[in-house]
């Protein structure tokens, strides 16, 4: 239950990553500094794989 758990929030920060990263991308092309751009993927790709992870371990089962 613990594991579906998890990649249920995992998917809401996928989620939330993805509108950070067209928040990101919207205040680069306005102008802003590279770095917003660059912070916006790197949050993005960790929380995809947060996520990638979290359902890698659910289709493995239980293991205990």
């Amino acid at each position: 239950m613990t594991h579906r758990i998890s990649a249920l929030i995992s998917a809401f920060g996928v989620l939330a990553s993805v509108m950070l990263l067209v928040l990101a991308v919207r205040e680069y092309r306005s102008g802003a500094s590279v770095l917003w751009l660059v912070a916006g993927a790197v949050i993005f790709l960790g929380a995809l794989y947060a996520l990638v992870r979290d359902v890698r371990r659910l289709r493995t089962g239980p293991t205990a």
